[in-house]
């Protein structure tokens, strides 16, 4: 019984402007914007929804599927993820483009100008949805891909969290609804929770009324440093804190890192509070790493993290 998960695969470039943007861009000249910013540092990093979500699943040794599409450029990055022990043979491999690719450069301040390419990802829907039974995932992708693997996943029978992410400014409000009419869960951050709830003109508690039935469904908001908000399709809401940590290097894909602990449990057979909860460990252990894949990821370390933060809750489900 795999976990399969649909979503990008991309490489993540991130330069470092040693200033601040707001001093190079006048605000009366937007209109005729041509500005350049030295980076003396730059990284590349291994990234994508489905890619990161999958590296955390793959570290808690756990059967994990991928489903996602890469270029000409990601033969080397397909390897390592294959050598991780993730099933990789739904991957579909274009020689015409290139692996989705996100430019990423940040100022001083935090503050980020970003460029994305989808390359590939532009032919995930090529990518096929074994046979169950299982659980899923639709994070952010190519919308053919979102929406064809969301309808396969629930004619197979497979519940899956729906998890749009960045994607859900290409989707209008019927499509989020059939999108959401499928899922067993929802998974949104703060911003995205409340960009949702304005296009379907409905609160997080009302929309959860729309997910497919399910006896742990529900809506799953994250709030950054104040935890994580659960909306039960059925029962109380439920409000979980973040992990304390020493210090928090770097924010980038500790969503995904969330969502794979969620998966983690819910594969397990766990509710919907105890799965959110092994989510909340493995976004506290990324934020102390940079990039989305270089975090450590293991049964040991989360059990010892869940004795130390949930000993009320039982035993690690892991």
């Amino acid at each position: 019984m795999s976990i399969q998960i649909s979503g990008s695969i991309a490489f993540d470039t991130i330069m470092v402007f040693e200033g601040q943007f707001k001093d190079y861009i006048l605000p009366d000249q937007v209109h005729m914007l041509n500005v350049a910013f030295l980076a003396p540092q730059m990284r590349q990093e291994f990234g994508g929804c489905a890619a990161n979500i999958a590296y955390s699943l793959a570290g808690l040794g756990l059967p994990t599927r991928l489903l996602g599409s890469i270029g000409h450029d990601g033969q080397g990055y397909l390897a390592r993820l294959t050598g991780l022990g993730i099933d990789t043979s739904a991957v579909v491999s274009r020689s015409d483009c290139f692996t989705a690719q996100a430019f990423i450069t940040t100022d001083l301040l935090d503050n980020q100008i970003t460029a994305f390419h989808p390359g590939a990802m532009n032919f995930a829907h090529e990518s096929s949805v074994g046979a169950g039974p299982g659980l899923g995932i639709v994070s952010p992708n190519g919308k053919q891909a979102m929406v064809q693997h969301a309808q396969s996943f629930d004619e197979q029978g497979i519940p899956f969290v729906f998890d749009p992410g960045q994607a859900m400014p290409i989707f209008e409000a019927q499509e989020l609804r059939a999108l959401i009419a499928r899922a067993s869960w929802l998974a949104v951050n703060d911003y995205e929770g409340e960009m949702l709830s304005r296009k379907l003109g409905l609160p997080l508690a009302e929309i959860a009324q729309l997910l497919k039935p399910h006896n742990t469904g529900g809506v799953i908001q994250t709030k950054g440093a104040d935890g994580v908000q659960l909306i039960m399709a059925k029962g109380e809401s439920v409000q979980l804190p973040a992990l304390q940590v020493d210090q928090a290097i770097d924010p980038t894909g500790c969503g995904d890192a969330f969502r794979a602990g969620l998966l983690a449990g819910l594969h397990k057979g766990f509710d919907l509070a105890k799965s959110a909860r092994l989510g909340v460990l493995l976004g506290g252990i990324k934020v102390q790493h940079r990039g989305g894949q270089n975090h450590p990821v293991g049964q040991n370390l989360l059990r010892d993290l869940w004795s130390k933060t949930f000993s009320d809750q039982g035993p690690c489900p892991i």
